[in-house]
């Protein structure tokens, strides 16, 4: 009963924060003073193998400070969940629980002064575990069961707690993120590819940045394609990704929206799961497009798919009540004095009504109109608009090529943000034709 109580005042609190947030018209961040090109030197060499199970395998990119891991896993999900456990069972036994240990940390000095001591301790004691498997119970009527397959998998493996695998995984439909994204095509590129942005703004402060990874998925017939989880040791939702069949995804948290999106719920599919959903299991724009549009959706949000074998990006304001197809044409927010539309790219900075972020963003993009390309995209546009500051992926889906970066790690040296720093050369062509 306690924490039923403890849980609910989590989320009256919640929404008096959220209301007082989105009283405000417009965000308050702007690009950072001293932006500057990343000149530092592209990491083009293929992974290094380190070891195998039975269904995966486990090897590593880049060198120095800008390593992360590359696992490859095969079969159900299930057995692909068991094969990460084994082969990154001594990372996960840490890392996992520290996250959930930081963000335990985090709700405490993060609930609203004028609440009680008391209370605020028997919140940061009991009220994460509460929340989220309040969300679980939310969403898990409209999520893909195999999912929650794999996640015992990893939790068989590893001996980890299945239901805080499951807590941390739901982490991420209570936070959502700033990011920015952006898909260019046709003429605004260099010899007309297709090429993504996804600027992933989060924690930095966090154990996140101390275990990037890539997970290749090769599941078994009938379960979907090959594919590329972008995130963290461990995760198996999606924030980042490509696809076998030349898909890529993007998201941003949606803080401060207009009204055409309506009223958000906490009920439904959370979009972590849909985007993996979206990688796995979607072969063209149109099938994500019907998948976002006919699933119940939760929060507010931008969302971003990008299709290589179409040539084209569409953008999606995405929210409980409302669901718009964005493009070069129908570019929103309408805004020309920030946000102006620019032939065969759609883009969005760090928030919907953001005029600084939405600015430097497509300046950049306007002052390379014709010239994008990844090259450009690390080098200029992302470190200009200071954007993406725990991981940046660019994917050039005409040749099935991810450019990743993350931020720097605790104990590692050279710049804080993922914008700043090496990216790795991720040729997905070779990932998918690793073997069992």
């Amino acid at each position: 009963m306690k924490k039923v109580i403890i849980g609910t005042l989590i989320g009256i609190i919640a929404i008096v924060m959220m209301i007082s947030e989105t009283k405000a018209a417009y965000c308050h961040g702007k690009p950072h003073d001293g932006a500057h090109p990343n000149t530092t030197p592209l990491y083009t060499k293929p992974p290094t193998y380190v070891k195998s199970t039975k269904n995966g395998h486990y090897y590593t990119v880049g060198e120095g400070d800008d390593m992360y891991d590359v696992i490859h896993v095969y079969g159900t999900p299930y057995e692909m969940g068991y094969a990460q456990g084994q082969l990154m069972k001594e990372k996960l036994r840490v890392f996992l629980p520290a996250i959930f240990d930081y963000l335990q940390e985090e709700i405490g000095s993060n609930i609203p002064k004028n609440i009680p001591e008391w209370l605020r301790k028997y919140i940061a004691e009991y009220g994460l575990d509460v929340a989220l498997d309040m969300t679980y119970e939310l969403v898990r009527f409209y999520t893909n069961e195999k999912i929650f397959e794999e996640m015992k998998g990893l939790a068989d493996a590893t001996g980890i707690d299945y239901y805080m695998i499951r807590r941390i995984h739901l982490i991420g439909e209570l936070t959502q993120g700033k990011c920015s994204m952006m898909g260019a095509w046709g003429e605004a590129t260099e010899a007309g590819k297709t090429i993504q942005l996804r600027a992933f703004d989060w924690d930095v402060k966090g154990p996140f940045k101390n275990y990037p990874s890539v997970t290749v998925y090769h599941p078994n017939e009938g379960n979907g394609h090959p594919f590329i989880n972008i995130g963290f040791v461990g995760f198996v939702a999606s924030f980042s990704g490509m696809s076998s069949e030349g898909l890529g995804i993007s998201e941003i948290g949606i803080y401060y929206p207009d009204e055409s999106f309506g009223g958000e719920s906490r009920i439904g599919n959370a979009f972590v799961f849909l985007l993996r959903d979206i990688l796995q299991y979607d072969q063209t724009l149109d099938d994500s497009i019907t998948r976002m549009a006919t699933t119940r959706r939760t929060c507010d949000l931008a969302l971003g798919v990008g299709d290589g074998k179409l040539g084209t990006f569409r953008g999606f304001a995405y929210s409980h009540d409302s669901f718009q197809v964005l493009d070069d044409i129908n570019a929103k927010p309408k805004n020309d004095s920030w946000h102006p539309p620019i032939k065969n790219v759609y883009y969005l900075g760090m928030d919907w009504l953001c005029p600084p972020y939405n600015l430097r963003l497509g300046e950049q993009i306007k002052k390379y109109h014709g010239k994008i390309n990844p090259e450009v995209m690390m080098q200029q546009v992302v470190p200009m608009t200071t954007t993406g500051n725990l991981q940046v992926s660019i994917y050039d889906l005409t040749e099935q090529v991810a450019y990743v970066s993350y931020a720097r790690g605790d104990n590692e040296d050279g710049p804080a943000y993922a914008y700043d720093r090496r990216y790795i050369r991720i040729d997905t062509k070779q990932l998918w034709n690793v073997t069992k």
